[in-house]
């Protein structure tokens, strides 16, 4: 499927608000005194609803923050239109370091792309804090697929051209564009079927109804371990400690093939340089705590704790990346 001119004009825009967070918004903000900073409660918007893996890692590092500083840390879930209501708030909140954003990988990396009236401008509205967390992801199977290895799997899919399907929590989800990913990396056909929200994407694979997903593997162990779902690949850089007999899929056939799952806090842009430096500092120390990452290994998530420029260049690479896998798979902009 051809490219729309309206999605390279979308993607390059998205390419160029990446290179500037990686850029020119690192050094956003004049300096302010931050010794006080916070005197009052710190609020971190969570674009999700509660529950999920999103809402509960901010919870776990507001905890420790909340100590260190003395004031409440508050998570305040803003749901809606694949995380961008919530981001808009962000977005125009007061740039004073007291509005915090959660923003897993596609708010800040796939939506300036696939979306072309966002009510924000990722280049100019934020500025990165640090990454919190990666969350490795799983290729698994409903049990009954005649199918035992990630090899078998891809032979099956070439003999079988459009007969598998894959699920996905929503068109543009990390589930969907790793899905792309595979067809795109072992020339496959393998068609999206996409749902409301990651459970019933997940329970319709248990079910049968589906034949595969790439989820975290925190979404996805409980139902490995009992038997309900088949784990074929890990579908980051490594095995995990979980599933140390499951390879990557990178390890079989398709080097570096990586669709890593990561969690990051920004902010307001303009907030003062001094004040986004104390607050990487805060959370990056918060993160690293042994009781936090002991947390979040129990949710199957790795502590990261990373710099701004880090967290930054992160962010400009995964815009490339996926600009790229979508321009590939003929994925059309959301007007």
């Amino acid at each position: 499927m051809k490219t729309s001119l309206a999605f390279r004009g979308a993607t390059a825009a998205a390419l160029t608000a990446a290179t500037v967070i990686a850029g020119t918004l690192l050094s956003t903000g004049a300096n302010a005194a931050s010794s006080g900073f916070p005197d009052h409660p710190v609020t971190i918007v969570v674009p999700f609803g509660a529950g999920g893996i999103a809402d509960v890692l901010p919870r776990i590092v507001g905890q420790q923050l909340s100590a260190k500083w003395g004031v409440p840390v508050i998570i305040e879930n803003k749901p809606g239109a694949s995380g961008n209501i919530g981001m808009a708030q962000v977005a125009r909140a007061k740039p004073d370091g007291y509005t915090l954003a959660l923003a897993p990988t596609g708010n800040l990396t796939v939506n300036p792309l696939l979306y072309t009236q966002l009510p924000f401008n990722t280049a100019k509205d934020f500025v990165p804090v640090t990454m919190l967390a990666t969350s490795p992801n799983v290729l698994v199977v409903n049990d009954a697929l005649p199918v035992k290895t990630f090899a078998e799997l891809i032979a099956y899919a070439q003999q079988h051209p459009q007969k598998l399907n894959y699920s996905s929590p929503g068109p543009g989800s990390g589930a969907h564009l790793a899905g792309e990913l595979l067809n795109q990396s072992a020339r496959i056909s393998i068609r999206h079927i996409p749902y409301n929200g990651m459970a019933p994407a997940v329970n319709d694979v248990i079910a049968g109804n589906v034949d595969m997903i790439i989820a975290g593997v925190s979404t996805v162990l409980p139902q490995i371990q009992n038997g309900r779902l088949r784990a074929l690949a890990i579908a980051g850089p490594d095995r995990l400690p979980q599933l140390p007999d499951v390879p990557t899929i990178a390890e079989s056939g398709y080097p570096g093939f990586d669709v890593t799952s990561w969690y990051g806090i920004v902010a307001p842009a303009k907030v003062p340089a001094d004040i986004l430096e104390k607050l990487q500092r805060d959370f990056a120390a918060a993160v690293n705590e042994e009781v936090v990452r002991q947390k979040f290994a129990g949710l199957g998530v790795d502590a990261a704790g990373s710099s701004r420029e880090a967290f930054a260049k992160t962010i400009e690479d995964e815009t490339r990346k996926w600009a790229d896998i979508l321009k590939k798979a003929g994925i059309e902009p959301i007007q």
